[in-house]
């Protein structure tokens, strides 16, 4: 699939300012500063497309974006950030439930994971609550680039075993670095796309 267009089509806090075409959507979920604007710009062949922040919990709305006139990938706000109030996190925790109660549109998510560290404990309640709503999840280890040979299988385990993966999910090592595991997510999208259409 190649990506011809892409924009930010808007920021919403509310199921009322949701896009209403009808058309796939895929969400995007992880802690804080686990790499999600680097992995959109490479997802989207795009360098700034998604604002990387020095500053972890910058996303406080869920943005979609209209990729190719044809599907959105959601980002909402990173969890687990230690400097969020404890509102401002209830309100983030709503706003992600109101999106999967009834969304209809969702097709995926990407749960993007640091695989260079073993998976918190918010990143366990994360999976499971994507679970509880019967989410088909792609998990995506970030930051491979940065976890030598010889550990990465060691890495790779501590992701397996702590999640136990349900049938039908699965894991992607990914890199916005070297683009490894780009063609892979990218291929994901289109064949969820093309059933759809």
């Amino acid at each position: 699939m190649k990506i011809n267009s892409v924009d930010l089509y808007i920021s919403a806090v509310r199921r009322s300012q949701y896009p209403d075409e009808g058309k796939p959507e895929f969400l995007l979920v992880g802690r804080s500063n686990v790499g999600k604007s680097s992995f959109i710009n490479t997802i989207v062949n795009r360098k700034n497309l998604a604002r990387v922040s020095a500053t972890p919990g910058k996303t406080q709305t869920l943005n979609f974006y209209i990729v190719n006139d044809n599907f959105y990938l959601v980002d909402v706000p990173g969890y687990g950030y230690a400097l969020t109030s404890k509102e401002q996190q209830k309100k983030f925790g709503l706003m992600i439930e109101e999106y999967l109660e009834k969304r209809k549109e969702l097709k995926r998510v990407f749960m993007l994971i640091d695989f260079r560290h073993k998976p918190t404990e918010d990143d366990l309640l994360m999976y499971n609550f994507l679970k509880y709503y019967h989410v088909p999840v792609t998990i995506v280890a970030t930051k491979v680039d940065k976890v030598g040979a010889s550990k990465k299988d060691a890495s790779l385990k501590s992701i397996t075993d702590s999640l136990d993966l349900v049938v039908g999910d699965d894991i992607v090592l990914f890199s916005s670095v070297t683009k490894l595991g780009r063609e892979e997510i990218v291929k994901k999208i289109e064949d969820l796309t093309i059933e759809i259409v």
